[in-house]
Parts: C-alpha cells; sequence; structure tokens
C-alpha cells in the first residue's frame, strides 16, 4: 500500500518537469528596447556615484574670483564717476577762485587810490615844511632881508595913504630904525614892535588899507601852487 502511493507521488510529479525537448523551446523573456532599433538586449542600469561637495579652498577661489570681478567693475564705474565729478567740482572751484579774485582786486582799487592821496599829502606837508625851514633860516643868516621886504610892502601902498604904521618883530624894528638912521618924522610912516610877528616879515597898516608880509603870508603864497595842483589832480580823479 505504501509502495502505490510513493509510485503515484513521482508520477504526478514528473508530470509537472518538462522534457528535454519542451526546455529547447523555453526562451527568457526581455523587456523591448524602447531605445529604438537593434536587437534586444538585457537591460542594465548604470548607477553613478554621487559627485563629491567642493571643497571649502573650491569655494573661497569661487568667491574671491567673483570679489575681484566685481571689484575692478566697481573701480572701472567709480574712477569714470568720481573724475566727472572731480572735473565738475574743479571747474567749480575756479570759477569762485575768479570771482575772488576780481572782488580782491576791486578792493585793492580804492586802498591804492587813498593811499596814493595820502602820500601826495604828506609830500605836500613835507614840501611845505622844507620851505619854511629854508625861510627862516635865510633869515636867520641875514637878518637885512628885513629891509627888502619893508620896502616891497610900503610899495603896494596907494600914494596917498596917510597914517602909516608897521609892526616888526622888536630885533627887526631896531635893525630897521640903524639902516635908515632917521627919525620916523622924516619917515613918513610909524615903527611898531610886536612881538607876534616873526622875525623876517611885517605888516603894514593904514587907515585904509592892511598889506600882510608876515613870513607866514609868503610862505602861504609860495605854497599855495602846490596846493593848488593838488587839488587839480583830485578833480581829474573824482571826474
Amino acid at each position: 500500500m505504501r509502495v502505490r502511493l510513493c509510485l503515484e507521488a513521482v508520477v504526478k510529479s514528473s508530470s509537472k518537469i518538462l522534457s528535454d525537448k519542451e526546455t529547447e523551446t523555453v526562451r527568457q523573456w526581455l523587456p523591448p528596447d524602447v531605445g529604438g532599433g537593434g536587437s534586444s538586449q538585457t537591460f542594465q542600469k548604470t548607477i553613478q556615484p554621487p559627485e563629491a561637495p567642493p571643497t571649502a579652498a573650491e569655494l573661497e577661489a569661487v568667491q574671491q574670483q567673483a570679489y575681484e570681478e566685481g571689484f575692478d567693475k566697481g573701480k572701472e564705474e567709480g574712477f569714470e564717476f568720481g573724475h566727472r565729478e572731480g572735473l565738475e567740482q574743479g571747474r567749480d572751484q575756479l570759477r569762485e577762485y575768479a570771482m575772488q579774485m576780481d572782488r580782491l582786486l576791486s578792493t585793492l582799487d580804492q586802498p591804492l587810490q587813498n593811499l596814493d592821496n595820502k602820500v601826495e599829502d604828506e609830500l605836500v606837508t613835507l614840501v611845505i615844511a622844507m620851505v619854511r625851514q629854508l625861510v627862516r633860516r635865510e633869515v636867520n643868516s641875514d637878518p637885512g632881508q628885513i629891509v627888502g621886504v619893508v620896502r616891497e610892502a610900503l610899495a603896494l601902498l596907494p600914494v596917498s595913504s596917510r597914517n602909516v604904521r608897521l609892526q616888526l618883530h622888536p630885533e627887526d624894528a631896531e635893525l630897521v630904525r640903524d639902516i635908515y638912521s632917521l627919525g620916523e618924522n622924516d619917515l613918513g610912516w610909524k615903527i611898531i614892535e610886536d612881538p607876534v610877528v616873526n622875525r623876517g616879515g611885517c605888516k603894514v597898516v593904514t587907515d585904509t588899507s592892511q598889506i600882510d608880509a608876515t613870513l607866514e603870508s609868503r610862505l602861504a603864497n609860495l605854497i599855495a601852487p602846490l596846493l593848488a595842483g593838488t587839488r587839480t589832480i583830485d578833480e581829474e580823479e573824482v571826474e
């Protein structure tokens, strides 16, 4: 009984096993080639290993290159902008300097004119002082000049003049008396000593006229042309 069951099991198992002929007709199924063309080939997928991340040195190099490119570009643009701005500022400064120079020159004209006038006035004052000094020195060195001054002053009187009075410095009065050696009645005029009158000058007074021949008056006549010339120059400058 057991033998029969074993045989049946063997028969059933052999029915499931393919014969050698049948195995020759069996082929392995492969998926179709979707890439197009050619015979079917075994599908193989190659797995590439993942790329390694950039190193710190590589990242630093890329960053440095980007920085240098940006710096060069910014430098060029900044230079152009700065050059343009610099030129404009330079022109503005030159215009401002030119205006300041014009104002300075215009303000210098007036001080120079004032300086010229001041120097001219000082020169005139100096000349007047020199003339006075020379005249006084001449009078002191030659007191006899008073006689000529008296004669010129008396010659200016009208012929009909009466009660003529001659005012002289006391020292000059004594000198005139000694030179004429005549009395006042014989001279026809009276000598009056006047300390206010400086030596070298005199005053002639009558009932109807007066002649100022003092030293100061004669100096004023000498200086008048100088002062007149100064006034003429001033008037021409004003015009």
